[in-house]
């Protein structure tokens, strides 16, 4: 993160020091091209990056294992840096799921956990993605989850319960119309009994089975004008500027514990449906809206899997840097990082044998050693769920000074909207 200034005022006998960041347009703010890109605040193109679960300790874990300690990450590379609270308006429960966190970002509206773009009284709130859609630009919706998960779910969707998710995907086709849909999950687009691309009753996880319960939408895609892709190969060579690409059952991975069949090895690497849905929504001159969701942080850390926690962070970001590479020929896009929880309560401790506090899933992990060196450190967990702990935020182009400050998710929401208008 890159911090112009630091101001200090002095006020009845107390120091006060302010922290400016480079994006607000002060003296010190960069100039030419890159200042007049953070100081404008229309952005012709959004691309909001989730790290599902991913809280700052994770970023940290993610940065030592793969770039050390002299190095950053490219999500840690951008201009402004905040953190968000993540609490829901759950009249049961204080700690967010990622329904409730992504309806936040998504519609500006908190609501109760398991909710997908509704209120708390379930009427359905707009989001990000069909605001774009009625400004006549492009949408996209990428994750390594279900595309009919929780978090796109949210961008582009109006349900009661996040388990609906063959009505989500119907409600893409029918009502959202997202561009672009990339990700996992074929299972709810298909009835029972009709395996699709990806064969019922898997090696890998012998409960996957095609279980929809709104009929073939595989083919009502077709039907409605989508060019559907099953790989790799065939998602390189697609030309259509509407894409739907279902490259798993469920997940694009396998989320247990180490040891027990854990396995982060997308068929399509989510950097190469990121760049896919880059080249096809990049076409529209009036630009576009794009989700990009790394999910396998969030469920490694459900399993207090660290090695694989590593891997995804990795992966997703490979990705962000991607998106970076498209910035630096495409300034008037806003790029947002998120997470929007906390999951497994991770720490990173020195290496010592007489401090491990853990059982079972929640036993240390590691030794792991810290990129380019030497040193060593474990990985301990304090839970396999959420927790309330604030998530790092770093964001760059046009609106992104908005966001450099302690928010709500809503308050992202917000900054978007505002820099989409």
């Amino acid at each position: 993160m890159k911090i112009a200034r630091t101001t200090a005022l002095a006020l009845s006998g107390v120091l006060i020091v302010g922290l400016t960041s480079c994006a607000t347009g002060d003296p010190t703010a960069p100039s030419g091209a890159d200042g007049a890109r953070h100081r404008s605040l229309h952005a012709k193109n959004v691309i909001v990056l989730q790290g599902d679960g991913m809280g700052i300790a994770h970023r940290e874990l993610i940065r030592l294992a793969t770039v050390g300690q002299n190095a950053e990450l490219a999500m840690d590379s951008l201009d402004v840096a905040g953190w968000v609270r993540t609490d829901p308006a759950d009249p049961l429960e204080t700690v967010t799921d990622s329904a409730a966190a992504a309806t936040a970002y998504a519609t500006g509206v908190r609501t109760y956990n398991g909710a997908v773009g509704v209120d708390v009284a379930g009427n359905p709130v707009p989001s990000l993605l069909e605001e774009a859609r009625d400004r006549g630009r492009s949408t996209g919706l990428v994750t390594t989850s279900q595309v009919t998960d929780a978090t796109p779910a949210a961008f582009g969707s109006h349900v009661l319960d996040r388990d609906d998710q063959s009505e989500i995907a119907r409600q893409y086709l029918e009502d959202s119309r997202p561009d672009v849909i990339l990700g996992g999950g074929e299972d709810r687009w298909l009835p029972a009994g009709d395996p699709g691309a990806w064969p019922d009753n898997p090696w890998t996880d012998p409960t996957e089975q095609s279980s929809g319960t709104a009929g073939n939408l595989v083919e009502r895609a077709q039907d409605l004008g989508y060019e559907y892709v099953r790989n790799g190969a065939e998602l390189a060579a697609a030309t259509s500027p509407k894409l739907l690409g279902l490259f798993a059952n469920e997940e694009m991975f396998e989320h247990r514990n180490e040891g027990e069949g854990a396995i982060y090895a997308p068929a399509v690497p989510l950097r190469d449906m990121a760049a896919k849905a880059l080249d096809t929504l990049s076409q529209d001159e009036d630009g576009f809206f794009l989700l990009v969701e790394e999910e396998g942080i969030d469920e490694m850390a459900h399993h207090n899997n660290a090695h694989l926690t590593v891997a995804a962070g990795a992966a997703f970001d490979s990705t962000v840097a991607l998106v970076l590479d498209f910035v630096k020929t495409h300034p008037d896009t806003l790029v947002v990082v998120e997470g929007d929880h906390e999951t497994g309560g991770l720490t990173i401790e020195n290496v010592d044998a007489d401090d491990e506090s853990g059982e079972a899933d929640s036993r240390e992990d590691g030794p792991f050693t810290v990129a380019g060196t030497e040193l060593q450190f474990t990985v301990d967990w304090t839970t396999t769920e959420h927790t309330g702990a604030a998530t790092p935020l770093t964001a760059t182009g046009p609106g992104s000074a908005a966001l450099g400050r302690v928010q709500d998710g809503t308050d992202v929401h917000d900054a978007i909207q505002a820099a989409m208008r």
